[in-house]
């Protein structure tokens, strides 16, 4: 699948990310914590919606499942965990959502979607740098997962509102998060 990203990451990114690959496994493990607590939250905020709260149970129990992966990883380091520190990338681009019923859940599913799809690219081109067999392989299976849920939320999206409203905010928000990147100073972090 084609990415829907308007802004590439730099190969320094990927250059970052190895020079303290400890640190990015650490901010990973909190990445998928949040990413499970996002899947909850949604759930619980939208009750009525059948599909949404069946495919956010079992998206909230996936990305549990790769939270407990890379804390493997992690222990077999050597390392702890940490405490979670806030995510300069997310906050910044959770303020483009809108406030309004539909227009809130739009937003909170298209900015998932786009989130997912940068999860996607970023933990493909750590597979695509890592030597390691089993630790790239699991970066490879990771990459797909988000590719996965970057589909699931954005199908969610057409499924609860118009398509031509979810087509021309998708649209600005992939230019608002592309700006959001370009400005972001590197970090050994997902974002």
């Amino acid at each position: 699948m084609t990415s829907p990203l308007r802004y590439a990451t730099s190969p320094e990114w990927v250059n970052t990310v190895l020079a303290d690959f400890d640190e990015f496994l650490l901010d990973h493990a909190a990445a998928e914590k949040k990413a499970s607590g996002m899947a909850i939250s949604m759930l619980s905020h939208y009750p009525d919606k059948v599909e949404l709260v069946s495919t956010m149970a079992d998206l909230a129990v996936e990305e549990l499942s790769h939270y407990r992966e890379v804390v493997k990883w992690i222990h077999a380091r050597g390392l702890i965990t940490a405490a979670d520190t806030k995510d300069p990338y997310v906050i910044e681009f959770r303020k483009s959502i809108r406030q309004g019923q539909d227009i809130y859940l739009m937003d909170r599913l298209l900015t998932a979607s786009i989130i997912e799809a940068r999860g996607a690219e970023r933990f493909g081109l750590v597979a695509e740098a890592l030597e390691e067999p089993g630790i790239k392989q699991f970066y490879t299976a990771i990459a797909r997962s988000e590719e996965r849920h970057y589909e699931t939320f954005l199908n969610l999206a057409y499924l609860y509102l118009p398509q031509v409203e979810v087509d021309e905010r998708w649209q600005e928000l992939l230019d608002i998060e592309a700006d959001i990147v370009r400005s972001m100073p590197l970090r050994a972090a997902l974002h």
